[in-house]
This record gives structure tokens, sequence and C-alpha cells, in this order.
């Protein structure tokens, strides 16, 4: 399931977001890579341990438990810490696969499952060219650019890719999250069941029993498939 969920962060977070970084020191993204996505990657990181990285990462989590859509199609048990990068003119990164096991930083060794991947767009697509996020799935190759603010949400068993920066900067924030739910298309039965369900509430009410009974097998679902 590849999933875009707009306006995840307000304009005051965004421009707080902006200035934060504007003033913090950017390193070697290939830091957090694998040997492999490592050979592929060029681009600029913030520490994951500065203290900019840590507030702007509080601020996305808080965002993120807010965003109903989010929560609905990643079920979320653990969310790695949200990290921030940038793609200067000619940086990009190469056709990958993310890493299914992350250390958890800060933890003293925990490791979580990468099930989901998430880019939150920090510039808007006028401020630079290139830098299209490409990924692949059993559909085909999508190519996704938001707006500032927007978030794209996609299984990290997917390959995809950074298209070089032509002009200007693409600034970004990334994480994973281990889902209660670990099969993608089970994620996504259940997504699409509890869309259905919201629309259904809405032209019924909550009393139905058509309703009553959905949310009733909704759950059942979960409690089946859910790993806590």
């Amino acid at each position: 399931m590849l999933l875009q969920v707009p306006d995840v962060l307000t304009k005051e977070e965004l421009n707080h977001c902006r200035s934060l970084l504007e003033g913090s020191q950017w390193v070697d993204g290939k830091v957090t890579a694998g040997d492999q996505a490592a050979k592929a990657k060029n681009n600029l990181q913030i520490p994951v341990e500065s203290d900019e990285a840590r507030a702007l990462g509080e601020l996305v989590l808080n965002a993120l438990g807010r965003n109903p859509t989010f929560n609905s199609a990643a079920l979320p048990l653990r969310v790695l810490p949200p990290m921030f990068n940038r793609y200067d003119v000619g940086m990009t990164f190469g056709a990958h696969v993310d890493n299914s096991i992350r250390t958890i930083p800060g933890s003293g060794g925990m490791r979580m499952r990468a099930d989901v991947s998430t880019t939150i767009f920090l510039t808007d697509p006028n401020e630079y060219d290139g830098g299209e996020l490409v990924i692949e799935d059993t559909f085909g190759t999508h190519a996704v650019k938001l707006p500032a603010g927007h978030m794209v949400v996609y299984p990290s068993s997917s390959l995809h890719r950074v298209v070089p920066i032509t002009r200007g900067s693409r600034w970004g924030c990334f994480f994973w999250t281990q889902s209660m739910v670990k099969d993608d298309g089970l994620r996504a039965m259940l997504y699409d069941l509890d869309v259905a369900i919201i629309q259904t509430r809405q032209q019924l009410g909550d009393d139905n029993p058509a309703v009553l009974g959905l949310v009733n097998h909704y759950h059942n679902l979960l409690r089946r498939w859910a790993e806590l």
C-alpha cells in the first residue's frame, strides 16, 4: 500500500522545522545506511543524537499521534526516532531496499522491524528540480513529489530511489515504523475496512447494527493478526 497523506505538519511547524534545520550541522547521510545502500547514497543528514534532531523528532511524533490516517494505515507499534535529510544539486539516492531491522538509538541495543517507510516533505516542489521519490511495487513505478508538510507512507520492502537534484535543495524527514500487523496486504485490508467503517458511520450513525457489526469485524481481525 502506497498512501499520500496531506497536511501532516502545520505551516507553523514547517517554519519551525526549517528554522532549526537552517542552523543545524549537516553530516554525510551514509552514517545511517547499510553497507549496500551506502554505496548508492549521496545526501546530507543532521546527526541523530543532536539536540535539533531530538526536538524536531518530538514535533513529528506529536504530529503523527494526532493524524488518524497514519495510525489507521501503519498501525504503529514502534516508530524509530525521525531523521532529517537534504539533497543539494547533484545529490541522489540510488535504488535500494531499506534495512529490515533497525537499532533504536538510546535504547541500549533494542531492535525493531522496519515494516513501513515514511517521508515527510519539508520543501515545496517549486523550490527544487528533480528529487522525486520513486517507489516500485507490484502495480508499477510511482514518482512522488509532494508539497511541504505532506507525507508518503509505503512498505519498507519496496525498492525505491531518489532522483538526482538539478536545482535547489530538497529537505525531508524520514523514519520507519514497526507495525502491529507486519504483513502489508493484511494492513491494506484493515485500512480499507477502517475507511469504509468511517464512511458508513457518517451515513448511518454509530448505533446502526451494520456499523456495529463492521466495527466488531475490524477488531476481531486486528485481534487475530496483531503482534504485540
